[in-house]
């Protein structure tokens, strides 16, 4: 995406939080849209000062970029991890927005080749699976192992080293980062 298409997506996931904190219906679907290829999901993140306050996305998406990211920035909002604090208006001016469109996931047989930073991962075994956006991994100064470990132990309710096991699976995935700072 370029600056511009770019610049049109934050505005209109900043457009639809506002709306949706304020109780207004939410803004209507761009007239020109922004469709990529390759497009295999996006996440939504809503940081205040820093602190997270709200992570959702969607793999596989079955609508258009915009229709996806305004499902997925309201389901931030909704983030059951803060159920019991949840985001209101007034925080409006100190929520940074961070969408991460998804490339398609691949599986790998062999998850140590992922590249921290560059690869997200998300892991399967049976009905639990579990996934981390690329730029996790950088943030909380994990190496390979640790980022595939804490995938499978702290979001996919498995064994830390189930990510080890031929019966897991294990997909890699890159993210175009569109952020803003305030």
């Amino acid at each position: 995406m370029d600056e511009n298409q770019q610049q049109a997506l934050l505005i209109f996931v900043r457009e639809t939080v506002r709306n949706y904190l304020t109780g207004q219906p939410l803004p209507p679907l761009p007239e020109t849209r922004v469709e990529v290829r390759d497009f295999g999901g996006m996440f939504v993140t809503l940081k205040n000062k820093g602190q997270l306050r709200g992570c959702m996305g969607q793999f596989n998406p079955d609508t258009g970029m915009f229709e996806t990211a305004q499902k997925v920035a309201v389901s931030s909002l909704q983030d059951i991890r803060f159920q019991n604090n949840p985001i209101t208006a007034d925080e409006m001016t100190d929520l940074d927005i961070e969408i991460s469109v998804l490339s398609p996931m691949k599986e790998t047989d062999d998850p140590l080749s992922l590249e921290i930073g560059v690869h997200g991962i998300y892991i399967r075994k049976g009905l639990k699976g579990g996934c981390f956006l690329p730029q996790v991994a950088t943030e909380q100064k994990w190496d390979k192992e640790q980022f595939l470990s804490y995938c499978c132990s702290g979001k996919a309710g498995l064994p830390p080293n189930a990510w080890k096991e031929h019966d897991t699976k294990v997909y890699l995935f890159s993210a175009q980062i569109i952020s803003e700072k305030h």
